[in-house]
């Protein structure tokens, strides 16, 4: 006889059997998110952990670099009181040379227009001889006053004896008046030199602190070397470049003031040499018949 399933019986088996899959799928997906989430707390607690457990490391504060040097102060400091001294030496005597230079090279002191258009006037007319011009320039103590005292002295003589007195006493004036300028001429070539001794001084400093300190990546070990290589340097252009505006300006004064006098000596060798008093000499009896006879009333018929 044949054995006959019941439909029934058939679909619950199905249904047992499938449910049984279904738990077992859900029971390894909760297994499995379990111990997922199990290893991600781990992973976190020792993450948050670690740092916690291990000695505090201590951070040495970091030393502030300090910036360019503003003030007069910061920058001595910079360069060190040997420069400092020595830069702050030579302004005060370029300063104080300058200014007298340019107080004594004044026009009016040095050529006195009143002096010496009075002057030259009496030797045209005649009216002054001698002694009195000797007197009247050793009054007035001028440059140009001294010039032509040298060149009175030789009152009468040839014009070429004269000229050479006149010379000799411009060539006196001449060093007097370029006295003070060697100074700022001095200046002007010697402080570069001590910036760039200061440069090289430097340079040498923050080579040997790279050397000994291992300072390569370090820029506040170097930074004072560096800052007296290159404040010395500045330093010496800054009081030399004035000086020597000042030794150009004050030269070239000179020799305006060395040409004018010129042109007024060879006007007075011209007034005192031994031909220019013979003609006046001959020409004074002739004038002096001139204005008697313009003086004269006319004869009326």
């Amino acid at each position: 006889m044949t054995r006959r399933h019941c439909p029934s019986l058939t679909l619950h088996r199905l249904t047992a059997r499938r449910l049984a899959i279904l738990s077992a799928l859900l029971t390894g997906i909760l297994g499995v998110c379990g111990s997922l989430a199990a290893q991600v707390d781990s992973d976190g607690l020792s993450a948050t952990d670690v740092p916690s457990a291990a000695p505090a490391v201590t951070v040495p504060p970091q030393k502030v670099t300090p910036g360019i040097p503003a003030s007069p102060w910061e920058v001595a400091q910079a360069m060190g009181m040997p420069f400092t001294a020595v830069f702050a030496g030579a302004s005060l005597i370029a300063m104080w040379s300058a200014i007298e230079r340019i107080v004594l090279l004044r026009r009016r002191r040095v050529i006195p227009r009143a002096f010496v258009e009075r002057f030259l006037m009496h030797l045209r007319t005649g009216r002054m001889e001698k002694t009195e011009a000797l007197a009247v320039c050793l009054q007035n103590q001028s440059p140009v006053a001294d010039v032509f005292m040298h060149g009175v002295r030789k009152w009468g003589k040839s014009s070429v004896e004269i000229e050479q007195a006149v010379i000799d006493g411009g060539e006196r004036q001449i060093s007097l008046l370029k006295q003070r300028l060697r100074i700022l001429n001095g200046v002007a070539t010697v402080t570069p030199l001590i910036g760039l001794l200061g440069t090289v001084i430097g340079m040498i400093q923050s080579f040997n602190d790279i050397a000994t300190a291992d300072a390569m990546g370090q820029a506040q070990q170097l930074a004072r070397g560096i800052a007296m290589a290159l404040l010395t340097t500045a330093t010496g252009l800054l009081i030399a470049i004035p000086a020597l505006i000042a030794y150009m300006f004050l030269a070239g004064r000179i020799d305006s003031l060395v040409m004018e006098m010129d042109r007024l000596g060879a006007e007075l060798v011209h007034l005192i040499s031994a031909d220019a008093l013979r003609e006046r000499a001959a020409a004074a009896p002739q004038e002096a018949k001139t204005r008697r006879t313009s003086a004269r009333p006319p004869i009326s018929g």
